[in-house]
């Protein structure tokens, strides 16, 4: 098992999903982020009622430690009132690629050790 996480986020519109891709990889809280642009067809219970959309699905690549912070940002950018956001573990892959998901968000690991010392 790795720490590394895979999260799925679906959103209404194309622009919104693009939006939201270039945020998280902006501000490190993903090395990575697929997005299906044709859209996903989602059928789903709503308030009651059995609802049908087209949405566009993003595949996120970060690590357990940002999933939290990744969470909240999500949550504060989505239009929807309860948006998906569901994180798989990714059990294993290919360790050139692992490696990469750890340099991309380097900085941001840097950046929270460096708090970290100044608080002590």
């Amino acid at each position: 098992m790795t720490d590394k996480l895979v999260f799925l986020v679906t959103c209404g519109s194309r622009k919104e999903a693009q939006r939201l891709a270039r945020a998280i990889v902006e501000a490190r809280l993903a090395a990575c982020v697929n997005l299906i642009t044709a859209p996903v067809e989602s059928v789903y219970r709503w308030k009651g009622r059995v609802e049908r959309a087209k949405e566009f699905l993003l595949l996120i690549k970060t690590t357990r430690r940002n999933s939290e912070e990744l969470r909240r940002e999500i949550e504060r950018l989505h239009s929807y009132d309860t948006p998906e956001i569901i994180a798989l573990p990714v059990y294993t892959g290919s360790r050139d690629y692992l490696d990469w998901i750890d340099e991309s968000l380097s900085d941001r690991e840097k950046k929270r050790a460096k708090r970290r010392s100044r608080k002590s």
